[in-house]
């Protein structure tokens, strides 16, 4: 390891065409897979960065996920492995097991809220088991609402949307494409979008009366996997994907046998990276380095700050209660204080 930290990034080589001569290092640094950029920026970025040592090492602003069929990516039987949990009278969580290539293993969790008028709305839907069916039927049982969080959370929208079939269909923008293109997919169908965020204009957008009556949300276009990120006011809670981690996993393998549960070399990489306990120095890096546009990543994180949440929700890791918004500040600290 020591000898490629030293031959790693050093100011300017990018900027100037010079990338490291080590195959390792041009692999790391030009991959489109974010677990090879996480080990790569783990490995190799120097052990004591701030933004102003690193300003010059660029991510690329894509983020290619294996095209395997969406059934390799999840558990056989959810429904033996699934935590559902009341966060709060109004939120409740659907935790399960979930391993990026079938290593990496980072759980999976979709969140269900009740609005003040009463419909549902769930975010980055998993598998609707008939326990995860039950829990919506007690929270009155009309999803009027089914949100992609981002490019990648979506591969259960469909079977949401065949149970409720009158509910809204929200997304980024280029995911309705994206799902158009996956025919061979099983669980994917060609679902219409009733509203996709888009870079321009994304503060018009609207969802409708009631959902906004609760809601703040927020289009990271910034962000490589194009982040939407919600803030549940009555009971200040912030919904989000992959804007941040809280790993290890560990409600979301609370479930799974102690053999199978998070383990060797390359968990503890990415766990590292995205544990946020301590300074925090990793996962500071990690979001520095994943912005595809690091100013209007930057803005819309200051927009989110402003808002009033205490519980942070993201989809891999453990939830935050009661501290959400001291981590999220602490792992954004570079970007809300604006340091280039």
């Amino acid at each position: 390891m020591g000898r490629y930290q030293r031959l790693a990034v050093w100011p300017g080589c990018l900027n100037s065409g010079r990338v490291a001569s080590s195959p390792v290092l041009r692999h790391g640094l030009r991959s489109n897979n974010i677990i090879t950029k996480t080990a790569f920026l783990t490995l190799y970025t120097p052990r004591h960065a701030t933004p102003a040592t690193t300003r010059y090492l660029h991510v690329s602003p894509s983020i290619s996920i294996s095209h395997k069929m969406s059934s390799s990516l999840i558990p056989a039987n959810p429904a033996d492995l699934m935590v559902i949990r009341n966060v709060t009278p109004n939120v409740v969580t659907f935790s399960v097991p979930f391993a990026r290539f079938g290593r990496i293993q980072i759980g999976g969790r979709g969140t269900l809220v009740r609005l003040t008028t009463g419909n549902l709305a769930v975010f980055s839907p998993v598998a609707l088991t008939e326990e995860t069916k039950a829990k919506v039927a007690e929270l009155g049982g009309n999803v009027a609402y089914i949100i992609a969080l981002d490019f990648e959370h979506h591969i259960f929208v469909s079977e949401w949307a065949a149970q409720w079939p009158e509910a809204k269909i929200i997304g980024p923008e280029g995911l309705p494409e994206k799902r158009a293109k996956q025919t061979k997919d099983p669980k994917i169908n060609d679902d219409k979008f009733a509203v996709v965020f888009t870079k321009e204009g994304k503060r018009d957008i609207r969802i409708s009366e009631e959902f906004d009556a609760d809601f703040d949300y927020e289009y990271v276009d910034g962000h490589v996997n194009k982040e939407l990120v919600f803030n549940y006011r009555p009971d200040k809670v912030l919904i989000e994907a992959d804007l941040m981690f809280n790993l290890p996993a560990t409600e979301q393998y609370s479930k799974v046998p102690e053999s199978e549960r998070p383990s060797g070399f390359l968990n503890k990489i990415f766990h590292s990276v995205q544990n946020t306990s301590g300074e925090a120095t990793w996962p500071k890096r990690f979001n520095w380095h994943l912005a595809k546009d690091r100013n209007s990543m930057s803005d819309s994180l200051k927009v989110i700050d402003k808002w009033d949440f205490v519980t942070l929700i993201p989809c891999h890791g453990d939830v935050l209660e009661g501290n959400g918004k001291d981590i999220f500040r602490k792992i954004f600290q570079w970007h809300l204080q604006g340091k280039m």
